[in-house]
């Protein structure tokens, strides 16, 4: 019998690539969908799939050992809202435990918290890109039209703040305009912060980059039809994603909406010494 992948999934189309990644590199998986509304295609892909809610650690743990899920990965968007927006999560003991030894709630915290437990039941925690390669974009416009000279330079000074950010862990997206911040991601999500900052700044730049100490087993940044649909509401211009540390999700269906739009995407390499 092959390998036992887990898959503890959140929103968002991601899940569903890791799964027919792993399923082509042999692997059984096993999804648990820790929020409602994760992709319509995962119980279908899934060799078993199982929808329990984010704060029910312990169920989801047992689970796990159950379906003798031996590699574990943490895929698709569970934004930390969900711990602050009433009566969603309801903690078991176990979830209550691991909260109450942390010193404070920042993303990185708890989802170290996550793994440290999970290694310690005997189950790895993997690269979350392991199977998504190939969704990381190169350096480059990805758009049919290319940035003007003014949002070159508000991409660059954007991908520098998002840097600065995500290193005090805050989030990982910030809004500009004119080199002036619009908005800046925190608990409210992506999404939010592109709508407040894009009705803000006219005709603003997203720029969305990954933590200078980026944990690949867990959120990585991601851009998608999301996204997108987020800047065409709030007639933002562009974005700028890190080049080869971004998952550019459905990339031809978000780069055709960007095109119909007129919306400039880039991929962008980290300057050396840019963020000191």
């Amino acid at each position: 019998m092959g390998k036992t992948l887990g898959v503890l999934a959140g929103v968002g189309h991601l899940p569903v690539d890791v799964v027919l990644g792993a399923k082509a590199e042999g692997y059984r998986t096993v999804v648990v969908a820790l929020v409602p509304g994760t992709h319509e295609e995962l119980p279908s892909v899934a060799d078993a799939f199982y929808g329990i809610n984010i704060g029910k650690v312990g169920k989801i743990f047992d689970t796990l050992k159950k379906e003798g899920v031996g590699e574990v990965t943490m895929i698709g968007k569970v934004t930390k809202e969900i711990l602050y927006s009433g009566g969603v999560l309801i903690p078991d003991w176990q979830a209550l435990k691991i909260l109450m030894s942390l010193p404070d709630r920042h993303d990185d915290t708890i989802m170290n918290a996550l793994v440290k437990k999970l290694e310690s039941m005997d189950i790895h925690v993997m690269d979350q890109t392991l199977f998504l390669k190939a969704l990381m974009p190169e350096e480059g416009v990805l758009s049919k039209r290319k940035p003007t000279a003014e949002e070159w330079e508000d991409m660059k000074y954007g991908f520098r703040m998002a840097k600065k950010i995500g290193g005090l862990d805050i989030g990982q997206t910030v809004v500009v305009k004119n080199k002036a911040i619009m908005a800046v991601e925190a608990i409210e999500g992506t999404d939010a912060c592109i709508l407040r900052g894009g009705q803000l700044g006219k005709k603003a730049i997203v720029a969305k980059t990954a933590k200078p100490a980026q944990d690949s087993r867990f959120d990585v940044p991601g851009v998608g039809v999301k996204t997108m649909e987020s800047m065409i509401a709030s007639g933002c211009a562009g974005i700028v994603m890190e080049a080869g540390r971004t998952l550019f999700v459905e990339r031809e269906r978000a780069l055709q909406m960007a095109n119909e739009h007129g919306i400039t995407v880039v991929a962008m390499k980290e300057e050396p010494g840019s963020v000191n």
